[in-house]
């Protein structure tokens, strides 16, 4: 049987008046409405927690543990009870966010939007660089909160992380391409393709580690710092390119089309997520962005698996 919030409740009072009868004078309710509640305590933990003697009830070993916890379990329930009966519309302050430029571009936008809707009163100072930077600006304590490629992180020993989602990589092609006929393609059949390269977020870098690891030199057409650009010109037929299926969809800005593929080779994920200073006392701005962040992932998830 699950244990009693109430019965928990009584079981404090008896234990900090040591007495039955002290305990109903605070709680102004029968002897036997406490003694059944303390007996269906000890029931279902299965322990004794008092010595009952003429003069009272003194804690046996295990009710000195039981109240600790006890304490501890109440707290948590007033705590939670506090953060539900504020008002998110009311709440202010200021959240001071990192981004890189890939999260600013493709992910931010939606999830500021959603905590501005719950949190209108919070203003937000959001901070676009480096994702060197960024991590620097965390440690610093000058950031609240980052979102950006946490798998990309040097700095973990002073930096927790929460990943968002992960994101495989896969084939961008245009409409028209031989390889569109297939379900999977080998990094090695694209060598003699002419390949659009994306310079955004340390992407090329990891990019790069694993052309060379498939023993495979590209023929890159054109390097660019715009996803954009980069679905405009492979749905044109100007390449082909490699790059996280976070980024993928299936128009460019003119309207031409571009299909994906998955690649053969087991590529590394990439995981976009959180970060925040380890240690670091988070302000109830920062909880509850983390918080819509969390559930604004899961969100994103169950979007791209339908």
């Amino acid at each position: 049987m699950p244990i009693s919030l109430k019965n928990i409740r009584y079981f404090i009072a008896v234990a900090e008046a040591e007495s039955i009868t002290g305990a109903t004078q605070s709680l102004n309710i029968s002897q036997s409405v406490v003694t059944e509640a303390i007996k269906a305590l000890e029931s279902d933990l299965g322990a004794a927690l008092f010595h009952r003697h003429a003069r009272g009830m003194v804690l046996t070993h295990a009710g000195h543990q039981f109240l600790r916890h006890a304490h501890q379990i109440m707290a948590s329930v007033r705590n939670a009870q506090q953060a539900l009966s504020a008002r998110p519309d009311t709440m202010n302050g200021q959240l001071n966010i990192g981004v890189t430029s890939l999260v600013s571009g493709y992910y931010l936008p939606y999830l500021l939007d959603r905590f501005r809707r719950v949190f209108p009163m919070v203003e937000v100072q959001i901070i676009e660089d480096r994702r060197d930077y960024i991590e620097h600006l965390l440690v610093n304590g000058e950031l609240d909160v980052a979102v950006l490629l946490v798998s990309q992180l040097e700095n973990r020993q002073a930096l927790e992380t929460e990943t968002l989602l992960s994101s495989r990589w896969r084939l961008w092609l245009p409409v028209n391409h031989a390889l569109t006929e297939v379900g999977s393609v080998s990094i090695h059949e694209l060598a003699d393709e002419p390949l659009i390269m994306l310079k955004l977020d340390e992407l090329e870098s990891t990019s790069n580690a694993f052309w060379q690891a498939a023993g495979v030199r590209p023929r890159p057409q054109m390097r660019t710092e715009s996803v954009e650009a980069v679905r405009s010109l492979v749905a044109t037929g100007a390449g082909v390119a490699i790059l996280p299926d976070l980024l993928y969809r299936p128009w460019s800005l003119e309207g031409d089309r571009l299909e994906a593929r998955a690649i053969m080779e087991d590529l590394p994920i990439l995981e976009l997520g959180i970060a925040w200073r380890r240690g670091s006392m988070q302000h109830e701005a920062a909880e509850h962005f983390q918080i819509v962040a969390r559930e604004f992932g899961r969100s994103h998830i169950r979007v791209s698996h339908a």
